[in-house]
């Protein structure tokens, strides 16, 4: 009974924020599914445009990605949430006691059913061009290397994503400039690894496409690795940097709270931070 009630009490609260992960996380699969089928359907102008050069497309997608993540992130709602938009970055925080359970609880499930819904939604109004080979659903799925390959490479993109966003968040100089280098990250990742793996590192977004495709094969990949390799990436950086707590879980990074505040001996909740403690 009593974890029901800290469930009810943090949704009772904190709702707002778990809506605004949803809408994150279903914000960026249309975003970049759209996008997909703009770039990479070959009845389409922009796919004439580009040509056949498969790296071009992606670099064009790249684009796509860096003002996309931007945007939520530094956007008011993603600011207000922490635009975690991913569970394994979600749960990597929980654990660096950035994030109470019951908020991670509900963080995760709202990025999930944001993820399938948006993977509903696509699928029914863009089935024409969104069924298509070269679109594929914007599946994530192993590339030619295999499955051990997409696996491996996950769980290195997955590790020094997180590894890049703890440095820059306890960094003074680089904590407000942390989505941007985030978003810088995954474009590199998606002209240089996509053709390993897809470029998930996000197993909502995998669920998403999944879901809308109807296809779960190899889904399992996208959940089995990013989640161990950001949580392994925290242990690490924790340990390294001898536990210093995160001022917020914020990719978008926030203001120093005064070491004398009320809240100077307390690990660094959000959301919400300055609420009733649990």
């Amino acid at each position: 009974m009593a974890v029901l009630a800290s469930l009810w009490s943090a949704l009772r609260r904190h709702w707002s924020y778990y809506l605004t992960e949803a809408a994150g996380v279903a914000a960026f699969l249309a975003f970049i599914s759209v996008s997909s089928v703009l770039i990479h359907h070959p009845d389409l102008p922009l796919r004439g445009w580009l040509g056949e050069t498969e790296w071009l497309r992606r670099a064009v997608l790249a684009g796509v990605v860096v003002l996309v993540v931007a945007a939520i992130t530094y956007s008011p709602w993603g600011q207000r949430s922490g635009a975690h938009i991913n569970p394994a970055v979600t749960l990597a925080f929980w654990h660096l006691g950035s994030l109470r359970t019951a908020d991670a609880f509900w963080y995760v499930l709202a990025q999930c059913t944001g993820g399938v819904a948006a993977g509903l939604g696509l699928s029914w109004v863009l089935r024409r061009w969104y069924a298509h080979p070269d679109v594929n659903f914007n599946l994530t799925e192993p590339g030619p290397a295999g499955v051990a390959v997409a696996l491996l490479a996950e769980v290195v993109i997955s590790g020094l994503l997180m590894w890049l966003l703890l440095y820059a968040l306890h960094s003074e100089r680089l904590r407000s400039r942390s989505g941007w280098l985030v978003a810088a990250l995954l474009a590199v990742y998606v002209v240089v690894e996509a053709p390993l793996s897809g470029m998930s590192l996000n197993p909502a977004r995998s669920l998403g496409a999944a879901v809308g495709a109807g296809r779960f094969e190899h889904l399992w990949i996208y959940w089995l690795a990013p989640i161990p390799a950001m949580w392994l990436a925290a242990v690490l950086f924790q340990r390294l940097h001898q536990g210093a707590p995160l001022e917020c879980a914020v990719l978008a990074g926030c203001a120093t709270r005064s070491e004398h505040g009320p809240y100077a001996t307390e690990p660094p909740q959000f959301p919400n931070p300055e609420g009733d403690q649990e």
